[in-house]
């Protein structure tokens, strides 16, 4: 497997507590992630070098793009309190949904777009520990489907290259899943393990797909991104200087930028003095590879 290190630079040093969600905006040019304990959602333009936060009022966990850009904003997110819409212009949010009111001991955490325009968002336990935490399908009718549940930490999800698989991670238990996935119908089944990592490696958080198959996910305690084939043989290793890198994907020209989020929260003294850079957001240039354009909520 190949690993790398040499090309990685943090092109923000936000210092933000748990970055996640990273979105690639065709249509800004720039990239879109959260600060989900740090209740903000940021927003980086590479070729102007521009940044920009939005600061909330609890925490905001997932975002990605609408279809149609109406007045009730151009993007759609998950808060702890669940789905809404959020316009960048006024900084307003329109609430949509909340799926959980029975469960304040949860918050959303990961979300992406599918094919089809339908938003998957996954809950888990704040504490990490309870197995309380579903995954759910929200459509472009916003109508909200509970897919699964059984999760203390959800992540993900991301789809193969022809879409008939769809990709999610138990991250407390080390295990990525894969799922037949029915593009027509938004319907999971036949669930498999795909991947079971070692907690002395890290933990699988967020994850992306490349224009090849390559799924890439992110090692959370593991310092480092790694490319899976489409078999689960490691492919290549994106070593970072800090330990908690929690998200990924691609943007910038041709979709050559691997954006990598990453997190400081619970380091102690000792570890923040190591990593002066956790919670960075940071960057790798790809020469043979480059990503896929994020899809578009269609509600």
């Amino acid at each position: 497997m190949l690993a790398t290190s040499a090309s990685v630079r943090c092109i923000w040093p936000v210092a933000s507590r748990l970055g996640e969600g990273p979105l690639w905006s065709q249509r800004e040019q720039a990239l879109y992630w959260t600060d989900i304990l740090g209740c903000q959602l940021h927003r980086y333009t590479p070729e102007s070098d521009e940044s920009h936060s939005w600061v909330f009022h609890e925490y905001i966990c997932a975002v990605a793009e609408r279809e149609r850009a109406d007045s009730a904003g151009a993007l759609i997110v998950t808060l702890r309190s669940g789905f809404a819409f959020f316009d960048t212009v006024h900084s307003t949010l329109t609430r949509l949904h909340d799926p959980e009111p029975e469960l304040p001991g949860n918050r959303f955490n990961d979300g992406k777009v599918d094919a089809c325009g339908r938003f998957w968002a996954g809950t888990m336990d704040f504490n990490c520990q309870e197995p309380t935490g579903s995954l759910y399908r929200f459509d472009a009718d916003l109508s909200c489907t509970r897919v699964e549940g059984g999760y203390a930490v959800s992540n993900g999800p991301a789809w193969s290259l022809d879409g008939r698989t769809m990709y999610h991670n138990d991250t407390a238990a080390c295990r990525v899943y894969a799922y037949d996935f029915d593009a027509k119908t938004g319907v999971v089944a036949n669930r498999r393990l795909f991947l079971q990592l070692e907690a002395s490696d890290g933990y699988p958080d967020g994850m992306t797909t490349d224009a090849q198959g390559g799924l890439w996910v992110a090692y959370f305690g593991g310092g480092k991104v790694v490319r899976y084939l489409a078999d689960g043989t490691p492919e290549r290793s994106i070593e970072l200087p800090v330990s908690d890198v929690t998200s990924c994907t691609f943007g910038g020209r041709g979709l050559r930028t691997l954006f990598i989020t990453t997190a400081m929260e619970g380091l102690d003294e000792v570890a923040l003095e190591r990593q002066p850079l956790a919670g960075g957001l940071f960057s790798i240039e790809m020469q043979d590879i480059h990503g896929l354009p994020a899809n578009r909520f269609a509600g």
